[in-house]
């Protein structure tokens, strides 16, 4: 009887990945990338029952690195990139991304493990269906995730489609597959989940040729001639140009830390960059620090993706946070309202001496400091961002209201609803103030404005802002509390159905937190309304 010989085992993909970053000198000393769950992509859990020495867990050559440098030097993209980037066609992140395009499809591509291992589908609005976007309807995310889908969708079709084909056949490069949409809008994905700010160190952006390795040597030689104090003053081998370069890009490896804190906003690890190899023993390296005297044996190592609010989370990173601490509000005036403006020309002018602004971020934390503010109060010392305004008047007739140190609306905002909403009349009053002053300063139009109007025709528009924004909210979805019921069914589901309904749990649980905050700052405004009209009056 022939003895039946089993197939050796594929390695998975995540093995191949593993295998690879240790093969190009990556060191996961004390951790290692498994998946965080079903359907749940993968993180970075730790190895060891005690923080390893120093705290370093990871460190990553930044010879892995994908950054735009990576690009311009590559033989196949870096040419055509090249002369793209110089004449101004593209910017760092589309070649990031152009890389990420061609690379996916070359069967020999060195990136092909850590390619392959990322994810190919997303949570943020942009891979959502159209009902599922629907969800979003009232929201700022709304508009800007239809308005980015047709970007993209033309980016694709007018430069992308062509460019990638174009470099593929130039270069006679085989490929595994075809092109299509979907590819760059994973690219884009891929970037924006993704990529970190890395202060990439000078020398290794900007390599130095031979000859000015010589040039540098002999000038060293020359400065050895000199006295210890001359040599100290001159700071060889230092200069301005040994200040770190900021560059966008992928490192393989660290960039699977999801965002997570303890403790308040305190991340269990963070990153750090090692030009000279000293913490991490890889010069050139970025490396995983864990929070001093954190263990976290067998447990996921968390980063921060910092303070951001759920609008932000969805949009770029495809989750929120319930109960955010972080949120924040966007309220913004209509520019197509402007048309039905009276003397528009006349407020245009001043809202531009002004750099008067047209939207403004609410967040959550400014209620802090507001009329409702459950904090303890401190005898009116609080600052906010109104507060700056103090004894604006021109003349000084006009004393800073009683409510200013309560006000959580930022005066630059301030500024742009006090001019869209005066008068004629008033704009006359304001005029006639400045005299034979040709010129006025932007300090002096908002100090006559301020004089002329007062506050009591921003806050009445203020408030019509912010109530038209929360019957848009409530249009279609109902009220807050329909949505605490909707999440209250959709947290009870079973844990097989909850990654089916993500997206929509994400929707309402986004949309939930502004109908909130915009409820919270309406009070906000028809309080200061109220308290303006009786100065006033």
């Amino acid at each position: 009887m022939a003895t039946l010989v089993s197939e050796p085992e594929t390695p998975s993909k995540l093995q191949v990945f593993l295998q690879w970053l240790q093969a190009n000198g990556a060191d996961l000393r004390g951790c290692t990338i498994r998946p965080c769950g079903p359907d749940k992509g993968y993180g970075v859990f730790s190895t060891s029952p005690c923080s390893p020495e120093n705290g370093v867990v990871m460190a990553v050559p930044l010879d892995l690195a994908i950054t735009p440098m990576r690009v311009l030097q590559d033989p196949i993209l870096g040419p055509t990139c090249r002369a793209m980037f110089e004449q101004g066609g593209v910017d760092d992140r589309f070649l990031v991304m152009l890389f990420l395009l061609v690379e996916s499809v070359r069967p020999d591509s060195l990136w092909k493990p850590y390619l392959d291992i990322l994810p190919r589908k997303f949570n943020s609005p942009l891979w959502f269906t159209d009902n599922e976007l629907s969800e979003l309807k009232g929201t700022t995310l709304y508009r800007a995730s239809i308005l980015q889908r047709k970007s993209l969708e033309d980016l694709y079709e007018k430069k992308v489609k062509g460019l990638v084909e174009e470099l593929l056949q130039s270069h006679q490069q085989e490929r595994t597959r075809d092109i299509h949409y979907e590819d760059f809008l994973w690219a884009n994905s891929v970037f924006w989940t993704r990529a970190l700010n890395i202060p990439m160190p000078h020398s290794y952006v900007f390599p130095k040729s031979e000859e000015e390795h010589d040039t540098e040597a002999s000038q060293h030689e020359q400065n050895s001639d000199h006295e210890d104090s001359d040599c100290m003053e001159c700071n060889c081998g230092e200069s301005g140009n040994g200040e770190p370069v900021w560059v966008e890009g992928l490192v393989p490896g660290i960039d699977f830390c999801n965002h997570g804190t303890v403790t308040g906003s305190k991340a269990v690890a963070t990153w750090e960059v090692d030009s000279a190899g000293t913490a991490s023993g890889i010069p050139n390296s970025m490396y995983l620090l864990l929070a001093a005297d954190y263990d976290c044996s067998d447990k996921e190592i968390h980063i921060s993706y910092g303070n951001k609010g759920n609008e932000e989370l969805l949009y770029l990173y495809g989750f929120v946070i319930e109960e955010n601490p972080d949120d924040y509000l966007m309220v913004h005036y209509p520019v197509e309202a402007l048309e039905h403006v009276t003397s528009i020309d006349k407020k245009t002018k001043l809202l531009e001496i002004q750099s008067a602004e047209m939207r403004c971020l609410l967040p959550k934390t400014l209620l802090d400091i507001g009329f409702f503010s459950t904090c303890q109060k401190d005898n009116g010392t609080s600052t906010s961002y109104a507060s700056e305004m103090t004894n604006y008047s021109w003349s000084g007739e006009r004393k800073a209201p009683s409510y200013l140190n309560r006000l959580v609306f930022p005066e630059e905002f301030m500024v742009t609803l006090r001019t869209i909403s005066m008068k004629d009349f008033q704009i006359d009053q304001v005029s006639s103030m400045f005299g034979e002053v040709l010129e006025p300063s932007d300090k002096e139009v908002q100090a006559a404005i301020w004089e002329v109007c007062g506050d009591l025709g921003a806050f009445e528009l203020l408030v019509d802002l912010l109530s038209s924004k929360l019957i848009g909210l409530e249009e279609g979805s109902g009220t807050e509390g329909s949505d605490t019921e909707l999440l209250e069914k959709l947290n009870s589901v079973p844990e097989s159905e909850k990654e089916m309904r993500r997206h929509y749990w994400s929707s309402v649980v986004y949309r939930r937190g502004q109908k909130h905050l915009t409820k919270l700052f309406l009070r906000e405004a028809q309080h200061a309304l109220e308290l303006c009209a009786q100065e006033q009056n």
